[in-house]
């Protein structure tokens, strides 16, 4: 169980990646059917792409892995396809690897810090309420509207520093 603040914990080699890529598209599957939303074949492959590995992957990245599976597969497919997973929340943006990953908790709206590995790439999400609040004061002080709150500190990752 991860501690509370926390979407996503930095996997071990005794995680059951398998389990938990099924239960990602399973939340996926019911947060497009409470919303209305149509997962259609193309869309879940592109999250279960996204959900192989607990490491963000590039938009070419996976245009390369459809590539193998359908050679008719163009970029403006892919990136339309990433465009409503981050629409329904499913997956996020990581800017400053110009990367994908997963989301943790699609069914709760969250603000997100993520936790990324210069060494492996390595994410952890966490999504810690007294950040976000402090954050979201701050920007008002301000005098700042802000429209959504994501925030990316790297370093080096438990597993790395062992």
């Amino acid at each position: 169980m991860n501690e509370p603040g926390v979407v996503t914990d930095f996997h071990d080699h005794g995680h059951d990646h398998a389990g938990c890529q099924q239960a990602a598209l399973r939340r996926a599957e019911a947060v497009c059917r409470t919303s209305g939303a149509r997962l259609t074949p193309l869309r879940r492959r592109v999250l279960e792409l996204i959900w192989a590995s607990h490491e963000p992957v590039k938009a070419y990245e996976l245009l390369a892995r459809l590539r193998e599976e359908r050679a008719s597969v163009a970029p403006p497919t892919v990136y339309r396809a990433l465009e409503f997973l981050l629409a329904q929340r499913l997956i996020h943006r990581l800017e400053s690897l110009n990367a994908y990953l997963g989301c943790g908790a699609p069914d709760r709206p969250h603000a997100c810090q993520f936790l990324i590995c210069e060494r492996c790439q390595a994410v952890a999400e966490l999504s810690d309420d007294d950040i976000s609040r402090l954050i979201e004061r701050k920007a008002r002080d301000l005098g700042f509207q802000m429209d959504r709150q994501t925030i990316e500190l790297t370093g080096v990752c438990p597993a790395c520093l062992a």
